[in-house]
C-alpha cells in the first residue's frame, strides 16, 4: 500500500464548486448550514410522463446572484461545443485553481500537473438531443461537436486544453463513486511522483429524460414529494423514498506539503487516506452488511496511519434509499466499533440530492470546510430517524460545533465499486 510521508502530506491547497445550492464553495457551505435545499421542480424537460418531477439543480445566474453563467468562465464560441457537465467542470475549476494560484508558465510544470475528473455519465442531455435530431432532422443535422460533447473524459480534456495541463490526465466512470476514485487517482500520482499537482474532481449534468426515465423505471428515485421538493432528499429517515437525481462539478488541487510552501500556497487541509474496493455482490446494490463499503473505509484508514477513534465526522453516501443507507450503518458499525453518539454521521445529499460522479468531490469539500470551521454540516428533513442509524448523531436538521482532527467521505456506486476519503486539518506550521 502506498502511504503518504507524514514530514510531507498530501495537501489540499484549492477548492470549487457548482452545485444546486449555488456556485462558490463559501456560499454553497453558508447555505448548507442554513439548511438550505437546492432540490426544485425539474424545469428542464416536461416530466408529465415520468415518475419523478424535481431534482438538484444549479440555479442560473437569472434567477439567484451566486448561479451559474457558462458566459463568465467560457468564450461563447465554446460553449455550444460542450455540453453542461464539462461547463460546471470549467467553472469549478476556475475557483480551486485561482484558490490555489496554479498556473503553470513553464513546460515543465505543465507537464507535471495532472488532470483527473470523473463523471459517472458524461454528458446524457448532449445524447438525449442527438437522438431527437436524428429522430425529428435526421443524422446530417448533427454537430460535428456532437461526439466531444458527450463523452465523459471531456471534462478533464477541456480542462487540460484551458490551462495547458500536459500531464497524466483521466476520467474514473465509475458511478457515484467516480470523483471520489479521481481524488484518489490523484493522490497516487503525487505519490508515486508522476505529478507534482492533481487537479481533480467530478462533474456531472445528467438532469435528462434518458436518467431520469431510467432512474425512475429502476424505482430508485423519489416520487413522493413532488409538492413540496425540498422535503424529498431525507437520508436516514423512515419517510425517505429513494434519491433525488442532481447536477454539478466539485474539483479540488492537490500536491504535496514541500510542493505547496515552495510557492508559497496555503495547505486548506491534508489529503491522509484513501481506499477502494468492489463489493462483488450485485450490479445495484450493496450486500446488506456492507462489507465493500467495510474494505474501502478499513483501508483508507490503514493508508492514514490513524486508529479510528481518530475520526469524528463521516460524510455519508447515503442517498435517501431503504438499501443503501442500511447497508451503509451497517458497514459504519462494523469499523467503527464500540462508537456511538460520539461518531457523528450526516449525509450533505438531504441538501443537495445525489450528484452521481460528483459527489464525491463536493462531500470531501464539505469535510474539509468542517475541519476548517469546527461546525458539522446537517442531515436536513430529519424526522424520525430509522432505528439503526440513530446509534450515531446524524446531527439532524442543524449545523453541529464541534471540532474534529479527521474526517472521512464515503461513495458507493453502482457495479459495487466503493471509495473513502480521508481528510484532516492542515499541518499548523503551515499556516
Amino acid at each position: 500500500m502506498l502511504k503518504p510521508d507524514p514530514a510531507d502530506p498530501i495537501v489540499i491547497t484549492g477548492m470549487g464548486v457548482v452545485s444546486p445550492l449555488g456556485v462558490g464553495v463559501e456560499t454553497v457551505w453558508t447555505r448548507l448550514l442554513q439548511g438550505r435545499s437546492g432540490i426544485v421542480r425539474n424545469s428542464r424537460f416536461d416530466t408529465t410522463e415520468f415518475v419523478s418531477h424535481i431534482a438538484g439543480l444549479v440555479p442560473s445566474k437569472e434567477s439567484d446572484p451566486a448561479g451559474f453563467d457558462p458566459a463568465a468562465y467560457i468564450d461563447g464560441k465554446d460553449i455550444k461545443k460542450m455540453d453542461v457537465f464539462i461547463q460546471y467542470a470549467i467553472a469549478a475549476a476556475a475557483e480551486a485553481l485561482q484558490q490555489a494560484a496554479w498556473y503553470p508558465e513553464s513546460y515543465e510544470d505543465q507537464a507535471a500537473t495532472a488532470t483527473i475528473i470523473g463523471s459517472g455519465v458524461g454528458g446524457s442531455p448532449a445524447m438525449a438531443r442527438a437522438v431527437e435530431t436524428i429522430r425529428t432532422k435526421g443524422p446530417r443535422r448533427l454537430s460535428p461537436f456532437t461526439v466531444p460533447s458527450f463523452l465523459a473524459n471531456l471534462a478533464a480534456g477541456w480542462l487540460s486544453i484551458i490551462h495547458k495541463f500536459r500531464g497524466p490526465i483521466g476520467t474514473p466512470v465509475t458511478a457515484c463513486a467516480a470523483s471520489a476514485q479521481a481524488i484518489g487517482d490523484g493522490m497516487r500520482l503525487l505519490l508515486t511522483g508522476e505529478a507534482d499537482v492533481a487537479v481533480v474532481g467530478g462533474a456531472e449534468g445528467s438532469v435528462d429524460p434518458i436518467s431520469i426515465g431510467g432512474f425512475g423505471a429502476s424505482r430508485a428515485l423519489s416520487t413522493s414529494y413532488s409538492d413540496n421538493p425540498a422535503k424529498a432528499s431525507r437520508p436516514f429517515d423512515k419517510a425517505h423514498d429513494g434519491f433525488v437525481l442532481a447536477e454539478g462539478a466539485a474539483v479540488l488541487v492537490l500536491e504535496k506539503l514541500s510542493h505547496a510552501k515552495a510557492r508559497g500556497a496555503k495547505p486548506l487541509a491534508v489529503l491522509a487516506g484513501y481506499g477502494t474496493s468492489a463489493d462483488a455482490y450485485h450490479l445495484t446494490a450493496g450486500s446488506p452488511d456492507g462489507a465493500g463499503a467495510q474494505e474501502a473505509m478499513r483501508q483508507a484508514i490503514a493508508m492514514a496511519g490513524i486508529e479510528q477513534t481518530e475520526i469524528g465526522y463521516v460524510n455519508a453516501h447515503a442517498t435517501s434509499t431503504e438499501v443503501g443507507d442500511s447497508a451503509e450503518i451497517a458497514a459504519l458499525a462494523a469499523v467503527f466499533t464500540g462508537r456511538g453518539q460520539d461518531l457523528s454521521v450526516s449525509s450533505t445529499k438531504s441538501a443537495t440530492g445525489h450528484m452521481l460522479g460528483a459527489a464525491g468531490a463536493i462531500e470531501a469539500v464539505f469535510c474539509v470546510k468542517a475541519l476548517q470551521t469546527g461546525t458539522l454540516p446537517p442531515t436536513i428533513n430529519l424526522e424520525n430517524p430509522t432505528e439503526d442509524a440513530a446509534q450515531f448523531d446524524l446531527v439532524p436538521n442543524q449545523p453541529r460545533a464541534k471540532n474534529i482532527k479527521f474526517a472521512i467521505s464515503n461513495s458507493f456506486g453502482f457495479g459495487g465499486v466503493n471509495a473513502a476519503l480521508i481528510v484532516g486539518m492542515a499541518p499548523s506550521h503551515a499556516d
